[in-house]
């Protein structure tokens, strides 16, 4: 198997923001630019090849261009510690002038790629829109260098990739358009990307219980919500299966983790509780219209939680 330059295990990282004002004032959750490069060089220690910023758990569409860039420009200085750690931009928004401004800066700042959605306010737009769409994103923003991912999350963003359009994105842009990442919790499209492409297409698995199956099935890797907490043992899917060895032990950690955290969604605070609670990181608030979790279920699911964690954990 030919591994794509990004293939890893990435966490879709959360963002550090700082506590509201009580008197209301311009600060009020804004981004915690100091906070950024300690969070990122804490991924990078538990075995993340990378991150993507501002994807959905990020929750990317709830800040500006300015924020953005300002957030991006923060994190590249992970790399002084980490000269390794890849860094993804979510740049997808409804507005292809927007996307196309966003997804220049990313190459510009000099980000490894960037996870686009589809334009998802168009939640009709057929194949050849969206084709046309992307054609013109790639062609105005996507270095020859570049790597584009498709975000591919219908369930959330109401709009996806068929085969045929990953087919024609493919053909049209062998190499910047490197492929997608599969959010769809689906195995017969992960099935489908693995025949239809085999290594030609780089597909990141959202879902971590099906990291291994999607590794069968010409996975590169996987970006999830869940790496900001369980990467270690991702890592150890990931190790283990281009090592030729058995991923089941390791998988089914996975799993039970993936488990009890689905059971406590949106992801964002209750990732950013987790993280608080059992690795000493800040406690970040989320942005509106995402709400802080409650007392009892944060207690109840940092318990259970702390039953299928391993020692790196806690």
């Amino acid at each position: 198997m030919t591994r794509h330059p990004l293939s890893g295990v990435y966490a879709a990282a959360v963002t550090p923001l700082r506590e509201a004002s009580p008197k209301g004032d311009k600060s009020d959750l804004s981004p915690d630019l100091e906070a950024v490069v300690p969070f990122l060089a804490f991924l990078a220690s538990r075995g993340c090849h990378g991150a993507l910023i501002f994807g959905t758990t990020g929750e990317g569409p709830s800040f500006s261009p300015e924020e953005r860039k300002a957030v991006w420009k923060a994190a590249l200085r992970v790399r002084e510690k980490y000269p390794n750690f890849r860094l993804l931009a979510g740049t997808g928004t409804p507005s292809l002038t927007e996307t196309i401004d966003l997804t220049k800066l990313a190459f510009n700042l000099g980000y490894d790629g960037v996870v686009t959605l589809p334009p998802y306010y168009f939640r009709k737009a057929t194949d050849e829109g969206l084709f046309k769409w992307f054609e013109q994103v790639i062609t105005k923003a996507v270095p020859e260098d570049g790597f584009m991912l498709g975000y591919h999350f219908p369930n959330v963003a109401g709009i996806g990739f068929s085969l045929d359009l990953l087919a024609r994105l493919k053909d049209r842009f062998p190499a910047q358009f490197a492929g997608i990442k599969d959010s769809s919790h689906d195995e017969d499209f992960a099935r489908s990307l693995g025949q239809k492409f085999g290594d030609f297409l780089a597909v990141f698995s959202g879902t971590d219980s099906e990291l291994t199956f999607a590794l069968q099935n010409h996975a590169s890797g996987c970006i999830t919500a869940p790496a900001n907490v369980i990467s270690p043992n991702l890592r150890e899917v990931y190790d283990a299966f281009f090592g030729g060895k058995d991923t089941s032990a390791a998988q089914a950690k996975v799993n039970e983790q993936r488990l009890v955290l689905e059971k406590y969604q949106p992801f964002p605070p209750l990732l950013k509780a987790v993280l608080s609670r059992l690795h000493k990181q800040p406690r970040w608030p989320v942005r509106p219209p995402l709400v802080e979790m409650s007392k009892a279920d944060e207690e109840k699911a940092i318990q259970e939680f702390q039953k299928h964690t391993g020692d790196e954990q806690r």
